[in-house]
């Protein structure tokens, strides 16, 4: 004896699937990309990284682990930074998301872009949008008295130390091993030596 098929396939009789994929849940998004003001229609599951890069066409964000463990997509949302593979497009609505391509420009670079090119922070270049995206994060934390784990004091105003940079800049993976260069811009950006 054979069970009668049931659903869709009772229908056709054919014995065919029915497909389990159906259309994508699609979603508004506001938000503010380097001081302009765009809308997206996105599939509720795109990542704020694929949005900036296949929507946008702002490819200076990187797609390097796509794990939040490299720091090639870091981004600033609302001034904080963040690894924009972790995040979904949708959770960002209202938000203001400043990339690489909003810090400057090779006609009119930001002070970090200028201290990477100096001290040779970039090498090959896939991680340094991210690099520069969180150095200036860094130092904005710094400047908000927000601690690390590197922190002796949880009261005291944190310093610009080699350890504290380092430290800070821990998530951002550089392949290269530009690490002292990296920091080295960093400190002169914060106005300390390295």
């Amino acid at each position: 004896m054979t069970a009668a098929p049931s659903g869709a396939n009772a229908q056709a009789g054919t014995g065919d699937m029915p497909s389990a994929v159906g259309e994508p849940a699609m979603s508004k998004v506001a938000i503010t990309v380097n001081g302009e003001a765009r809308e997206l229609d996105l599939d509720t599951r795109t990542t704020l990284l694929d949005a900036l890069r296949e929507h946008l066409h702002l490819t200076g964000t990187k797609k390097g682990c796509d794990h939040g463990q490299c720091g090639a997509c870091t981004v600033m949302v609302d001034g904080q930074r963040i690894n924009s593979c972790l995040t979904l497009a949708v959770m960002h609505e209202g938000d203001t998301i400043t990339t690489i391509e909003g810090l400057g420009a090779p006609q009119n670079l930001n002070a970090m872009q200028a201290a990477f090119v100096k001290h040779d922070g970039y090498q090959c270049g896939y991680c340094t949008p991210g690099q520069i995206c969180s150095a200036v994060a860094v130092l904005d934390e710094i400047r908000a008295g927000i601690p690390s784990h590197v922190s002796g004091d949880l009261t005291a105003t944190p310093q610009a130390t080699v350890a504290e940079l380092r430290e800070r800049m821990s998530g951002n993976i550089c392949r290269c091993g530009a690490y002292s260069n990296i920091v080295e811009a960093i400190a002169e950006v914060a106005g300390r030596p390295a």
